[in-house]
């Protein structure tokens, strides 16, 4: 079941079409065109594939909260066609340009997508990209082959055009992945200054809140998604949630768990590794709130299976944004929110 279709949101989406899955089978999307002479091309790879700007796109589709919001922090809001599935608002410093900026609720098909005349897609979630799901839109080959270039925010990176969350890399998932994405989006962008200033910001978020834990007991952490049938996955260790939670001075009581983002658990396992805290991943709107997430709270705190737990007895559930634990700019953001709950005072 798709990440998102699972905290209640199904997303209608366009196959990919034969071409396209002739074209991710042979190992990704063509060659650039030749740069034109006297033309200085910018080339970087993304996901092991090489994106060459012979000079910056003009004209940019974002798709997903971590693409919409790098793309205001590098400064090209007035570059934007297109924007759309926001699963919260994008942080308070970008909601002026968000605001003047195309978006639709729901992901684009490929029809809809082309038709907003893109020359770049950044996405901030793999699963667009996938030949599978009901979250996908086209391949990048498929793109590719008529003249879209493309980029998925690197944390996510599969292990191949076509992949999702099953190919992710464990040793990607980080900070210092994002600090390199973003560097490389801002020499393609042509947005240099504002990546490296951006860059220095987060990393200086990231010192602050870590210096404000450091010597503190590492709670254990549950990141839970509450399904409609009643049932829980838990984040687990290649969710970007557990660097988050990391840097906010805990640890993911499921960490160990490598094998896809979401993991199906029994509530019997919940009992038995016994999270300290316990974190919603409520979700998926573009006005979703924390506020918002005190019925997903409720029904675990309220969840008779549940009740000798540690978080449970203690009432330590809190609200937290699915968006907050997205692989992106945004990461530190949610360190910060994070190092508040698990070491209030």
């Amino acid at each position: 079941m798709p990440i998102r279709s699972a905290v209640r949101r199904l997303i209608p989406a366009a196959l990919a079409c034969a071409a396209a899955l002739v074209l991710s089978a042979c190992g990704g999307p063509p060659a650039p065109a030749a740069v034109p002479d006297g033309a200085t091309a910018v080339r970087e790879v993304n996901c092991g594939i090489e994106v060459m700007a012979p000079s910056p796109p003009e004209r940019i589709y974002a798709l997903y909260q971590p693409a919409i919001e790098t793309l205001h922090a590098l400064g090209v809001s007035d570059r934007l066609v297109g924007t759309a599935w926001l699963d919260a608002p994008v942080l308070p410093e970008f909601a002026d340009a968000q605001s003047g900026v195309p978006y639709v609720k729901d992901l684009p098909q490929r029809e809809a997508l082309l038709a907003a005349n893109p020359d770049f897609v950044l996405a901030g979630y793999n699963n667009v990209f996938a030949t599978t799901g009901d979250e996908s839109i086209s391949t990048r080959a498929d793109l590719a082959s008529v003249g879209v270039r493309t980029w998925v925010n690197a944390p996510l990176c599969p292990s191949a055009d076509g992949l999702s969350d099953e190919a992710i890399d464990p040793a990607q998932v980080s900070m210092e992945t994002i600090y390199a994405d973003l560097l490389s989006l801002g020499r393609l962008l042509g947005a240099v200054e504002r990546s490296e200033a951006l860059v220095g910001d987060l990393k200086a978020r990231v010192a602050a809140v870590q210096e404000r834990v450091a010597g503190r007991p590492k709670p254990r952490v549950a990141i839970l998604l509450n399904d409609d049938d009643g049932s829980y996955r838990v984040a687990s260790g290649i969710d970007f949630g557990s660097r988050i939670l990391e840097m906010a001075g805990a640890q993911n009581a499921f960490g160990d768990l490598t094998d896809k983002r979401h993991v199906a658990v029994s509530k019997e396992e919940l009992i038995a590794r016994n999270p300290d805290v316990i974190l919603t991943s409520t979700c998926c709107d573009p006005a979703t709130i924390d506020q918002d997430g005190k019925a997903d709270v409720q029904q675990i705190l309220t969840d008779p299976a549940l009740a000798g737990g540690k978080a449970i007895a203690q009432k330590k559930v809190f609200p937290f944004l699915f968006a907050d634990r997205a692989a992106s700019l945004r990461a530190p953001y949610a360190a910060e929110k994070v190092a508040g709950l698990v070491h209030p005072g």
